[in-house]
């Protein structure tokens, strides 16, 4: 009879970005385990978490383990037996290793030959016997940011056992009884109040908040049933969602009140809905208010200061203007909410007094005259200060509005928004809210009264950080600033992945402490949506940014390989995100990645999705397989073969007139940027390249006609692939 299984490690407070990963990892590590101890059940792992506990239960899980079965292989039989069919002792130690005769032993053939075997049978276990090393197995598997050694260890012999945050308690049930199982703290540790952790059938409500008794006293539970109700009746809810949806729901409740709503908008950018829910476990929403005196602060500033550093939801009017107001989760239902609104809005009024100072005494002094402040800033040891790469960014600005964008009268604000963009980092506001970079150098840009072109590409370019071709900022946003803004952010997220790898910096699969990532994105996504951001049509390709940007540091040195590997995955990123084929898009991308533009790319792959199924450029796709295999090693011809006798068969003379009138029309239509009317035409020629491979044989024994028919069909291939290599888009 299968059993429910119910699995709890009550913890220390789990920081709340850490817990949607580590509920993932509950379910994936219970389920892997189960499967290794061959313990079979109707379903997977749920996972559930709070910000003092991970949970998981499965539905059902056999009662005993499935029998196991191998067949192990010995020596081969040529060499188990002598001439006179006694064992060698080869196979009498086989035998006895097993611990059987040698009639026991089985012959089975394999590819190398023949040989003995025995067939190894093992009945499987209760499953309460296994559950106590699945449980040490998953507690092993769990991987953390951040690591913490709290003198605890498992015995088997692995070592401390180290977690997110000390492990309090933990609940091992199995058909509602208790399996054993022991955490054990090392001797230096033990005391009055510090002993081993052992399974139990009790688990813990909330800390504060009670109906009865002790608040955070101890619950038996025998279900999973039993389990998510009881915690409900001692103020934890269990499922994320549903906290979530209580916090919407009241949040909504309370904004109306206020005659107001809360910012979908600054929600939305600063993920405060998708944290907040792992910070409580019993969320409850307050409403407080801002002194009026300091809604003439600048709104980022505001937000800011509620968003990221107190976890409070701003509200606003209809018109999406702020409200002198907002809204606070707490962990619990307060008898007397107002005291709790009267502390945070003390917190909060605190923080907004040193905004407000730090934002008149920021104004005091002009970003011009900050300049200088930046030597004494360091931006990487090896590539000098914020000072230097300030330099390094007008210049490259400069030069992209004048020469990649073609904009020559743009450059002049280009370099003086280059120049000034990182001198809000000598700011006493950056300082105290560095998420503020940027966008403070915008505002206090406009303050000065410097045009909309030079603050409004200062405030955005930090900006874009996602990949979406709706991610901000728009051309709405920019308005006249937007070539300068993207001369601009492309130099600084240029000369920041191109400097970085220079000097030996690179992410890896797990880590970008720098950022990289972000930045190349950022790139290539103002370089795919260029026309859109700023209404110019310009394919850059992206080898000639980069070159010029490495120019400060003394061209690529050893980095340009992996450079242009990872600017070769962003791009694809990018474009994959978008929704196109993943075979397409290596399509667009064949060769070398300094030779692709992304506006190029984003638009043949926009081409091609408009002529998806299309059987005669699928067609030509497929034989362009067998035209690349044929024509390997052989040079593209800078003109077709010449009509001189050596190509005679109507299918060849057929082909050959069908690029000769195709090639001006493709080229032309590549040209003016119409993919679509480019791929259209290479789908014409498909009826010809067809006839020409059942009709002529390629590898002639003549040796000039072979060479003529190489060189025809090597002029296709460089025909087709000046476009795209769509041969990637078959897979058979």
């Amino acid at each position: 009879m299968d059993r429910e299984l119910l699995i709890e490690i009550g913890c220390e407070e789990i920081p709340a970005g850490w817990l949607p990963g580590l509920t993932a990892q509950m379910a994936k590590h219970v389920d892997a385990r189960l499967k290794e101890a061959r313990l079979t059940s109707d379903a997977p792992a749920e996972a559930y978490s709070t910000p003092r506990r991970l949970t998981a239960r499965v539905i059902r899980v056999a009662e005993r383990q499935t029998d196991f079965e191998e067949l192990v292989t010995g020596p081969p039989v040529s060499a188990a037996f002598k001439p006179d069919g006694e064992p060698t002792p080869a196979a009498a130690g086989f035998a006895k290793k097993y611990g059987v005769d040698m009639a026991a032993l089985e012959r089975t053939k394999t590819p190398k030959g023949e040989y003995l075997a025995y067939r190894v049978k093992q009945r499987g276990k209760a499953t309460v016997d296994v559950l106590a090393d699945v449980m040490g197995g998953v507690l092993r598997d769990f991987s953390f940011p951040k690591q913490m050694r709290w003198d605890a260890y498992l015995e088997d012999g692995k070592g401390d056992l180290v977690f997110a945050r000390p492990i309090r308690w933990l609940v091992l049930l199995y058909g509602g009884r208790v399996v054993p199982f022991v955490i054990r703290r090392t001797d230096q540790a033990q005391g009055p109040t510090v002993q081993d952790i052992r399974s139990g059938p009790n688990t813990y409500g909330h800390r504060f908040q009670t109906t009865s008794g002790r608040a955070g006293r101890a619950i038996k539970v025998k279900t999973f049933d039993d389990y998510q109700e009881r915690l409900l009746e001692n103020f934890v809810i269990l499922d994320r969602r549903e906290r979530e949806q209580k916090i919407r729901r009241e949040l909504e409740t309370h904004a109306r009140r206020l005659g107001g709503r809360v910012s979908a908008t600054l929600a939305a950018q600063s993920s405060l809905l998708r944290e907040v829910p792992d910070l409580v476990e019993y969320p409850a929403v307050v409403a407080g208010h801002i002194p009026i005196e300091f809604l003439q602060l600048p709104e980022e500033v505001l937000t800011t200061t509620m968003i990221h550093h107190q976890h409070y939801f701003p509200v606003v009017d209809e018109d999406g203007k702020l409200k002198p107001a907002f809204l606070a989760v707490t962990n619990m239902e307060a008898e007397k909410p107002e005291i709790i609104s009267r502390n945070s809005e003390r917190v909060l009024t605190a923080r907004l007094r040193d905004a407000r100072f730090f934002y008149d005494e920021d104004r005091k002094t002009t970003l011009e005259s900050r300049i200088d402040r930046l030597s004494t800033i360091l931006f990487h040891k090896k590539l000098g200060t914020y000072r230097e790469k300030a330099d390094r960014v007008a210049a490259l600005a400069t030069w992209i509005a004048s020469e990649a964008f073609g904009q020559p009268a743009a450059a002049a604000h280009a370099e003086q928004a280059g120049r000034l963009c990182k001198t809000d980092l000598a700011t006493d506001m950056v300082r105290e809210l560095t998420e503020l970079q940027g966008t403070m150098g915008g505002i206090y840009a406009r303050e000065e009264g410097l045009p909309d072109v030079i603050w409004k590409a200062i405030y955005f370019h930090y900006l874009p950080v996602g990949v979406e071709a709706e991610a901000p900022p728009t051309r709405q946003h920019l308005g006249a600033a937007a070539v300068t803004w993207a001369a601009v952010a492309l130099a600084d997220k240029l000369d920041s992945v191109v400097g970085m790898f220079t000097a030996g910096e690179r992410p890896t699969g797990s880590r970008d402490p720098l950022g990289l990532r972000r930045q190349a994105q950022g790139a290539v996504k103002i370089l795919a949506d260029l026309p859109e951001l700023t209404g110019l049509d310009r394919r850059l390709k992206l080898g000639v940014l980069l070159e010029r940007a490495a120019a400060p540091f003394g061209e690529y040195g050893d980095a340009a390989g992996p450079l242009f590997s990872f600017m070769a995955d962003r791009l694809a990123y990018l474009l994959s995100e978008r929704g196109f084929d993943v075979r397409s898009v290596r399509a667009v991308m064949h060769g070398a990645i300094e030779d692709v533009s992304p506006l190029e790319a984003r638009r043949k792959l926009e081409a091609l999705s408009q002529m998806t199924g299309s059987p005669a450029l699928l067609g030509v796709a497929a034989l362009l397989k067998r035209v690349k295999n044929i024509s390997k090693g052989v040079a593209t011809p800078q003109a077709l073969p010449s009509a001189d006798g050596m190509l005679t068969e109507p299918a060849e003379k057929a082909l050959a007139a069908a690029i000769a009138s195709g090639a001006p029309t493709i080229r032309a239509a590549v040209e003016r940027g119409d993919y679509r009317e480019a791929f259209a035409s290479v789908a014409s020629l498909q009826p010809a390249v067809a006839k020409f491979f059942d009709d002529v044989l390629v590898m002639a024994d003549d040796e000039r006609v072979r060479a003529a028919r190489l060189g025809l069909v090597a002029s296709l291939r460089g025909l087709i692939l000046d476009i795209a290599d769509i041969s990637e888009m078959v897979t058979d």
